[in-house]
């Protein structure tokens, strides 16, 4: 998880995400960097929109959390 989120902040810092830069965050965090999953990351993300993907998760995780409240308001009109 913890390379998945030093790709995101280098997003998030508009820095290339590549295996140099992950490294050095991963590296700074006090964590041995294993370059394999450093590797992986990079290629699983190469064909990834960061900001559409954080977009439809942020989507995803906010429907279930209304759907208590309509429910509800439902039984309140009842």
């Amino acid at each position: 998880m913890e390379y998945l989120y030093a790709a995101m902040i280098l997003h998030s810092a508009e820095k290339d995400i590549n295996e140099e830069n992950v490294k050095s965050i991963i590296e700074a965090a006090g964590i041995d960097a294993d370059d394999a999953r450093i590797k992986a990351l990079i290629a699983a993300l190469e064909d990834v929109d960061i900001d559409e993907a954080m977009e439809t998760t942020a989507m995803a995780s906010a429907a279930p959390a209304a759907a208590p409240a309509a429910a509800e308001a439902a039984e309140e009109e009842e």
